[in-house]
């Protein structure tokens, strides 16, 4: 198969010209097993191996100690922590990738283990009921502390001050985790969000801290490489529950990021069946490509078929793989000549080391073995 496909066509965003439209997902992979939690040689060799992707989107990386919520991610906070994800992107610049870092927050879905016995921060005191999976293994989650505008306030910073520090380590841009039930998400959802004050009640009230953080973003880099990541039809996941609010909430909020000049919005199409449920939609592009006047990228359960398919119908400008970037370091080659992909070992997927990370081979190593 050439490289006529619509997947491996070249696409410019944010004043960068990508050499393709096979992306790289957000995925979180736990190998910051050191007291700082800052990417190291392991992550310099992940990165780099698949830097052939059109953009590589990294793991979810904390923007404070509070954001943190799963043993072992890396953080964007500290000194050490940048110096790290530096090294991180000159090895992709070298091999002419880019990079951008997923900025995140976890809220409620984390643990006290994480914060010297504190409660983890949420829009509203809600348990989630999911699980938390901290350095002893995967706990019960509990009743989260509800913010107050000083905290509201101070996550806005932080989320600032971690765009701040991915300029200095050198990434292309950033993407906002307003996503999969996180913090961000819990501001949007009422089923996590039962606030009478500025940030509830009202679909504008829950959406008002997305357009905050984005508006404190572009205070410290473009506004042309920052991206926000959004998953519309999440329901009975990351203790999230959907109701007839949801959707128009999203719409609200898609619609409102066409004032701002975003490098891209990335989309998920529903992570459960929801065909059966009224007030949700089964088809995300289709919904949001009509509505979103940037570059949109879709994820979920694509393959290379599925891929060039949504491209080729206008649904989409570009497609995230997840699990098949694990398996497969140079997914836009065995794209271009049309060879069975290898398969992912998901037993590896949160391990610490170098083995189900880096040690799956290029399709030429394999050739070669």
């Amino acid at each position: 198969m050439s490289t006529k496909q619509a997947l491996l066509q070249p696409i410019e965003v944010g004043g960068m010209k990508l050499s393709n439209r096979v992306w790289m997902a957000p995925m979180t992979r736990s190998r910051a097993n050191n007291e700082e939690n800052a990417p190291f040689d392991i992550h310099v060799k992940y990165y780099e191996q698949r830097a052939s992707s059109g953009l590589i989107i990294t793991e979810g990386s904390q923007i404070s100690k509070k954001a943190v919520g799963y043993v072992n991610t890396p953080g964007i906070h500290s000194k050490a922590q940048v110096e790290g994800w530096k090294k991180v992107t000159e090895a992709v610049h070298a091999k002419g990738g880019h990079i951008f870092i997923q900025l995140w927050h976890v809220g409620r879905i984390s643990h006290p283990d994480f914060h010297n016995g504190e409660l983890p921060h949420a829009p509203s005191a809600i348990n989630p009921n999911s699980k938390s999976y901290t350095p002893e293994g995967f706990k019960e989650t509990v009743t989260p502390k509800e913010m107050t505008l000083e905290d509201i306030k101070q996550t806005i910073q932080d989320f600032k001050n971690g765009a701040k520090n991915a300029m200095e380590a050198g990434f292309d841009g950033v993407e906002i985790h307003s996503s999969n039930g996180y913090l961000l998400h819990q501001f949007f959802n009422n089923s996590s969000n039962q606030r009478t004050d500025e940030y509830g009640g009202s679909i504008e009230n829950r959406a008002k801290i997305l357009f905050e953080v984005i508006d404190a973003i572009k205070e410290v880099m473009p506004e042309n490489r920052i991206g926000v990541r959004l998953n519309p039809s999440l329901h009975g996941a990351f203790g999230m529950e959907a109701d007839e609010e949801t959707i128009p909430t999203f719409d609200y909020i898609v619609s409102r990021l066409n004032d701002y000049d975003l490098s891209y919005l990335h989309l998920s199409e529903p992570f459960t069946d929801v065909s059966e449920i009224s007030y949700l939609e089964s088809n995300i592009a289709k919904r949001y490509r009509p509505m979103f006047k940037g570059t949109l990228v879709i994820n979920n359960n694509f393959d290379q078929e599925s891929g060039n398919k949504v491209i080729e119908e206008g649904l989409a400008d570009a497609v995230a793989f997840g699990k098949p970037f694990i398996s497969n370091p140079d997914l836009p080659k065995r794209f271009e000549e049309n060879v069975p992909l290898a398969e992912w070992d998901q037993d590896t997927f949160y391990t610490p080391g170098e083995k189900g990370y880096t040690d799956y081979p290029s399709l030429k190593e394999s050739k070669v073995g």
